[in-house]
């Protein structure tokens, strides 16, 4: 009788953790990605510090260790130094540090080269983080396939 309370209690608590989880990978994804977003796709806008801020990956759909083209385009503004960094990262979980260069092609674009490594626990929620005072350092977010 006691361990079937206690069973009781634990298989309670798991589903207040898996439901407080869900809850909070939906709110991960709300506000992210504009409306005509979805993760999945080629192309990422944000709205920030009074600019728009568009992240790229190629090639389509974004691997695991495989060379990637990341490619940021920010409207006309306040001056943007001739290098940013992009950090690439998962939430809530330590893959260590990876941030790829982003050099300056044109007036409003900056393009760099990196790979994504592959997470042992199977997850592919990724973060890239364009570090950038002058734009609020601006995060998207995308999964990756295998």
């Amino acid at each position: 009788m006691v361990l079937r309370r206690q069973v009781k209690k634990i298989s309670s608590l798991l589903t207040l953790c898996s439901i407080a989880f869900a809850l909070c990978s939906a709110t991960a994804y709300a506000g992210t990605t504009t409306s005509s977003n979805t993760p999945r796709n080629a192309s990422w806008t944000r709205q920030t510090a009074g600019r728009t801020v568009t992240l790229e990956i190629s090639p389509q759909p974004v691997r695991h260790m495989a060379d990637l083209t990341f490619t940021v385009t920010i409207t006309p503004g306040a001056a943007i130094p001739s290098t940013l960094l992009l950090d690439l990262a998962m939430p809530e979980m330590q893959m260590g540090k990876n941030q790829v260069v982003l050099i300056r092609k044109s007036v409003f674009t900056w393009e760099g080269k990196g790979v994504i490594v592959r997470c042992m626990s199977g997850r592919k929620l990724w973060q890239a983080t364009i570090l950038s005072t002058e734009l609020g350092n601006p995060a998207f977010y995308f999964e990756t396939r295998d």
